[in-house]
C-alpha cells in the first residue's frame, strides 16, 4: 500500500460494539488513520452535514435494526462520492443486496479478522483517491457549471492550443466535426479565453427552429406599439453586443438569412434590416457536422459566407481518434453524473474499460455520456453500445466491443456467464434489431428514390419532416451509403413515434 494515499485519512465509524471498534483501532494506528466514533447514524449525518466529510464511513448495523440501513439514502444525498462500508450480523446478511442498492460500497459480515477489515478500508480509500485525482486532473478544464473540456490526448491538447490562439484573435471561426464530437464545447472554450469571456455566451441551433423564428431570433422584428407606431424588437445579434454568438449547424440556416449574416460579418455591418443601421460588435462562431464540399454543392452554404468564415477553421476530432482519453472521459463523466443525480460513483471494471477503448463510438461524446448514465444506474448487467462500428473490428477479442452495423443495438456482458442468463432478453433484442433494420432500409429506400430530398422522402413515408430528420440522425445515415434490401415504404411503422404527414414539412 502506498502510505501517501491513506496518510491522516479521517474515518468515521457508527458503532458501539467493541467487536468492531477494537480491530478498527488496531489497524488504524499503523496506517496513520484518524478514527472518529459516532454513537448513532443520525449523529453521523449531522457531522457530515456540518463539517468536513470523512474519507470513509463505516456503518455498523445493530442486530435486527432494519431502519438504520435507510440512513444510506441521506448519506448519498449529502455526499454521493463518500465510500460507505456496512458491517452487519450474520442474521442480517440477506440485506446485503439492499445495502448495495442504497449506496454501500461493500458489506462485511461479522465476525471478520483485522486483515480483512484493513484490506477493505485500504481498497476504498485508494479508489476514492483515484476518482479525486481523475476529477482534479490538469487535463480537465471547467468552462461552465456543466461544461468541461478534456485534453488528455495529444490531438485534444493541440485543439486546446488552437482555441487559446483563436481566443486572442477577435475573428469569426468555423468549427467542423461530427455530431456529438464537442463542437459547442470548443466554441465555449474559445469564448472563455477571449476578451469577450466576461459576457454571456449566446447559442442558436439553426436546425431546431423554422426560418421565420430563426430570423426573429437572430435579427429581431418590428412590433406595434400602443401609439400606433412600430418599435423594433432586438434580436440576439443586437443583444449579444460585445459578446459571442455560436451558430450550431450553420448549413441549416436559410440562404436568405446567410446573406444577412454576411452583412453582419462585413465590417461589423448592421445587425438587422431596419431604420436603425447601428453596427453590432459581436463575434460569430459557427459550426456544422455536414461535409463542407457537399454543403456547397447542395447550396446549403453560401460560398461567400464560407470564405468569410473559413479563414480560421477548427476541426474537432471524433472520439475514435482519441482512444487514449476514453478512460479519463468515462471516469470524469461518471463522477460528474453521480454528483448530479445524487448517486454513489460506480467503478468501471477492467473488462468494461477495455471494451470501451476498443469501441468506435459513432455517437461520440453524446453516446459516451448516455452509456455512463446507463452504467451508473444498472452497472454491467445491461451494457449496450448504440451505433455502427466504423473501424470494422473483427478479431475474437473485440467481438464484445464491435456492435453490428445498420444502427442496431449490441448487448455485451462483462462475462460469458451473464450472456447466457436470459434467453428471453436475447430473443427480444433480436426482434428489436430486425425492426430497426427494416425501418432503416425503408428510410434509405425512400431517400434514394427522392434523390435525398428529405421533405419529399417524408411525404413518401407519410411521416413528419422532423420525425424523418430524427431517424436519419438516429441511424447515422448518409447519402453515400447503399441500401441493399429496401422494403416497401408504405409498410413502414416507426418505433416510439407517431407517423403522420401534415403537409407542412416540419
Amino acid at each position: 500500500m502506498a502510505e501517501s494515499m491513506t496518510e491522516t485519512a479521517r474515518l468515521l465509524v457508527v458503532s458501539r460494539e467493541s467487536a468492531v471498534l477494537r480491530p478498527l483501532w488496531s489497524v488504524a494506528e499503523p496506517n496513520c488513520w484518524q478514527v472518529e466514533v459516532a454513537p448513532t447514524a443520525w449523529d453521523a449525518i449531522e457531522r457530515v452535514q456540518s463539517g468536513a466529510a470523512p474519507r470513509l464511513l463505516l456503518l455498523d448495523l445493530p442486530r435486527g435494526d432494519g431502519d438504520c440501513l435507510h440512513v444510506l439514502r441521506w448519506m448519498r444525498r449529502l455526499h454521493p462520492e463518500l465510500p460507505v462500508v456496512v458491517i452487519c450480523c450474520p442474521e442480517d446478511a440477506g440485506r446485503k443486496r439492499e445495502a448495495t442498492q442504497l449506496g454501500a460500497r461493500e458489506v462485511l459480515i461479522r465476525p471478520f479478522d483485522e486483515a480483512r477489515l484493513e484490506s477493505a478500508i485500504q481498497r476504498h480509500l485508494l479508489a476514492s483517491d483515484e476518482v479525486g485525482a481523475e476529477v482534479a486532473s490538469e487535463d480537465i478544464e471547467q468552462i461552465g457549471p456543466e461544461t468541461f473540456f478534456v485534453s488528455a490526448s495529444p490531438i485534444t491538447q493541440k485543439l486546446r492550443a488552437q482555441a487559446e490562439l483563436l481566443g486572442e484573435a477577435d475573428v469569426p471561426v468555423l468549427i467542423l466535426g461530427e455530431r456529438g464530437s464537442g463542437k459547442e464545447t470548443v466554441a465555449r472554450l474559445i469564448h472563455k479565453l477571449s476578451v469577450r469571456g466576461g459576457f454571456q455566451f449566446h447559442k442558436i441551433n439553426c436546425a431546431g427552429m423554422p426560418a421565420d423564428l430563426l430570423e426573429t431570433e437572430l435579427f429581431g422584428n418590428e412590433l406595434p406599439s400602443s401609439q400606433g407606431t412600430f418599435r423594433t424588437g432586438a434580436g440576439k445579434i443586437e443583444r449579444a453586443e460585445n459578446s459571442t454568438i455560436f451558430l450550431d449547424e450553420l448549413t441549416e440556416l436559410p440562404l436568405a438569412l446567410q446573406a444577412r449574416l454576411i452583412q453582419v460579418l462585413q465590417d461589423k455591418g448592421p445587425a438587422k434590416a431596419s431604420t436603425n443601421n447601428r453596427s453590432s460588435d459581436v463575434r460569430i462562431l459557427a459550426a456544422t457536422s455536414l461535409n463542407i464540399d457537399r454543403a456547397l454543392a447542395e447550396r446549403k452554404l453560401r460560398e461567400d459566407l464560407y470564405y468569410r468564415l473559413s479563414a480560421f477553421t477548427v476541426q474537432v476530432p471524433p472520439l475514435r481518434q482519441r482512444k487514449s482519453e476514453i478512460t479519463v472521459l468515462l471516469r470524469h463523466s461518471m463522477h460528474h453524473l453521480a454528483r448530479h443525480y445524487g448517486l454513489p460513483v460506480r467503478d468501471f471494471s477492467p473488462t468494461v474499460l477495455n471494451a470501451c477503448r476498443q469501441y468506435s463510438w459513432p455517437g461520440n461524446l453524446n453516446e459516451l455520456e448516455n452509456f455512463v448514465k446507463r452504467y451508473l444506474m444498472a452497472g454491467d448487467t445491461e451494457l449496450t453500445f448504440n451505433g455502427s462500428n466504423s473501424n470494422g473490428m473483427s478479431s475474437a477479442d473485440e467481438d464484445h466491443a464491435a456492435p453490428p452495423s445498420n444502427g442496431r443495438t449490441h448487448n455485451f456482458s462483462a462475462s460469458d456467464d451473464k450472456q447466457e442468463q436470459s434467453g428471453s432478453r436475447s430473443l427480444k433484442s433480436l426482434i428489436q434489431n430486425v425492426k430497426c433494420e427494416a425501418e432503416r432500409n425503408a428510410i434509405g429506400s425512400a431517400l434514394q428514390k427522392t434523390g435525398w430530398n428529405r421533405k419529399a422522402a417524408a411525404r413518401l413515408l407519410q411521416v413528419s419532416y422532423r420525425t424523418l430528420l430524427y431517424k436519419i440522425d438516429q441511424y447515422h445515415m448518409s447519402a453515400s451509403e447503399p441500401f441493399l434490401s429496401p422494403l416497401s415504404a408504405d409498410k413502414l411503422t416507426f418505433q416510439g413515434t407517431t407517423a403522420r404527414n401534415d403537409g407542412k414539412g416540419e
